[in-house]
Parts: structure tokens; C-alpha cells; sequence
């Protein structure tokens, strides 16, 4: 015969208030995420998980969290997972059926992403590694919300010391009498030398309320190639003097701004997945780590995808266009009004 324990969490509460969140964060669980027929990524994530509590309830049935994202995982190796924010839809929907009393669920994890990269002239393999996330909101009634997101560095050039240097060279070569023609000829093929910064990109696509099993999906992989190439050069953890010759030129020879890595985050984005819903909210991130000052850069753009893709076509009107500049804070130069 077996002891029947009390349910402590099932009773009332001394203070009737219900919760927004209840749950467990930091949880640790390692995921397979398939890519047809390339060999399957393993993760390591940290998921937080968490429902909404009643005012009449005392405490949530915490195991229960554990319970559900084991059970997805152990799912999910019968059938692979091939888009993280899928997992997390899956994992609210089990803690909706779990956790009977509440209205809501929500999953977020964060994790590195390992891919393979070949260095630009000696094609050197490496490997390179990417913050990334993703998240889900399920409410009972089946309206669910999803998200995905990556964080890269590169290297970003500053085109105002450029410039500057640019203008001395100028000014040095006429002095030594070098034709005019040759001086353009020498600026147009040998970029100057300018500051460079760490840039840090972010982008975050979330996905308005949909259906339960409506799809949506973008691949992790198309957000990182579309941060990197909004800078001014890649980054390579592997390189030869060769490769080293190329990534300095490449940055220096696309010179970037913390606002123009945004913008051009924004434009790439918008050619590559045209078809996304207008309703889809974007939110796109840049901080360039000074080399010349203690202070960094910053810039960020908060968008539906629709306003974003109107924008991007010339199809804004004055007025919403300098309503929605970038936000950027960066000492000696003025910070835009929100």
C-alpha cells in the first residue's frame, strides 16, 4: 500500500495574485537537429521553460516542465527535429497538456552553433562557431507564436578615418608630383588604412500568431550568412598570410558604419526570404567594438517584416522613413530621437 502524499502546490495560496511566470530556466539538454542528407548537428542548449499560474493555485508543478522536454527530446529522435523553434513549439504544447491550469506556455533556449568554413584563399578548413536561439509561445485555445535568432562577429572598417587618410595620401602624392590620373589609379586599386571594430550582428524573427501546424521556417544557417555579409568582412578562426592579405583588403575595401551593418542586415534580408509574412516582426541589432575609443557603437531596428520590405522597395513615405531610423548611440556623434 502506498502512501498518499499531499499535493502542496494544488492548494491556495496565502496571497491570491496570479503569476505571469512560473518554471525553471538553465535546464541542459542535448538536441539533434537534421540537415537531410548532411551528417546531423549536435547541440547542447539551455532551455528556459515556463506556464502562467492562477491566482487560486499555490505552485506549479515543476517536474512536470522536466517531464515534457524529455519527453519532446526522446520524440524527437524517432522523428527529426530540423528547426529549433519547431522543438520549442512542441515543448509548449506538451506543457499546456501537462500543466492543465494554466492558459499559457513559453519555451526559450539559447546555444552554440558549430559550421564548417574554408579560409578565402588557401580554402583551409575550420570550424566557426555562432550564438543562436530560439523560443515559443503557446496559449490554450491553439495560438501559437514562434522565434529564431543568431548572433555573429565580424569585422566592420571605419569609412570616416578611411576618408581622412585617404585625403592625406592625396595630398602627399600631388606633392611629390604624381599625375592626378595615377593617384586615382593608386586610391581606386590600394584602400587606405582605417580603425577597425568587432562587429557584433544580431537578427531575431518572430513570427506573429498562427495556428497550431501552420509551418514557418527559416534555416539558422540563412540568418548567419546574411549577418556576415552585412559587414565589412568576414571572420575566420584559421588563416594564412595569404588569407590574412585578403580579409584585411575585403574590410577595407567595404567600409561600414554600426547604422549601414543594420540597413544592410535589413536589405539582405529582405531579398532573401521576400515571401515572409508582413506580420512577421524583425528585430536586427549591431555593435561595433571600438579599437580607438573605450565607448562602442551601437544601431538597432525594430520592424514588421512589411514595413521593413516597403522601406527596402523605396515604397515609404518620408515621413515613415525618418520615423523609423535606426537608433544609434555613439559618443561625438548625436543620438537618434525614438
Amino acid at each position: 500500500m502506498f502512501l498518499i502524499l499531499p499535493d502542496v502546490q494544488a492548494g491556495n495560496p496565502d496571497v491570491r495574485i496570479s503569476l505571469t511566470k512560473v518554471g525553471v530556466t538553465e535546464v541542459k539538454k542535448m538536441v539533434e537537429i537534421a540537415r537531410g542528407s548532411k551528417r546531423p548537428i549536435i547541440l547542447i542548449p539551455t532551455f528556459d521553460i515556463f506556464v502562467d499560474l492562477p491566482s487560486n493555485r499555490k505552485g506549479a508543478n515543476l517536474s512536470r516542465n522536466l517531464e515534457v522536454i524529455d519527453k519532446v527530446l526522446e520524440d524527437a529522435i524517432k522523428e527529426p527535429v530540423y528547426a529549433i523553434e519547431d522543438l520549442c513549439v512542441d515543448v509548449s504544447r506538451e506543457l499546456l497538456a501537462k500543466h492543465e491550469y494554466s492558459s499559457r506556455a513559453e519555451v526559450s533556449m539559447q546555444g552554440e552553433y558549430m559550421m564548417k568554413r574554408r579560409s578565402p584563399v588557401t580554402n583551409m578548413e575550420c570550424q566557426e562557431v555562432y550564438d543562436i536561439c530560439a523560443d515559443a509561445v503557446a496559449v490554450r485555445g491553439g495560438l501559437i507564436s514562434k522565434g529564431i535568432g543568431a548572433r555573429v562577429i565580424a569585422m566592420t572598417a571605419c569609412p570616416c578615418a578611411q576618408d581622412i587618410m585617404k585625403a592625406e595620401a592625396e595630398h602627399k602624392l600631388r606633392k611629390l608630383g604624381v599625375k592626378q590620373s595615377q593617384i586615382e589609379e593608386f586610391l581606386d586599386d590600394m584602400p587606405m588604412p582605417t580603425h577597425n571594430q568587432r562587429g557584433i550582428g544580431s537578427i531575431k524573427i518572430e513570427f506573429a500568431d498562427h495556428r497550431d501546424g501552420e509551418n514557418k521556417r527559416i534555416s539558422i544557417e540563412s540568418i548567419i550568412d546574411i549577418i556576415e555579409q552585412s559587414m565589412s568582412c568576414r571572420m575566420f578562426e584559421l588563416l594564412k598570410r595569404q588569407d590574412e592579405e585578403y580579409v584585411v583588403r575585403t574590410a577595407h575595401q567595404n567600409p561600414k558604419f554600426v547604422e549601414d551593418c543594420v540597413r544592410a542586415m535589413a536589405k539582405n534580408l529582405v531579398q532573401r526570404f521576400p515571401d515572409l509574412s508582413d506580420d512577421t516582426a524583425i528585430t536586427i541589432k549591431q555593435v561595433n567594438e571600438e579599437s580607438i575609443h573605450r565607448h562602442n557603437a551601437f544601431a538597432e531596428r525594430y520592424a514588421t517584416f512589411g514595413e521593413l520590405k516597403k522601406e527596402v522597395n523605396g515604397k515609404a513615405t518620408v515621413k515613415a522613413k525618418e520615423a523609423s531610423k535606426p537608433v544609434v548611440s555613439k559618443v561625438g556623434r548625436k543620438k537618434a530621437m525614438t
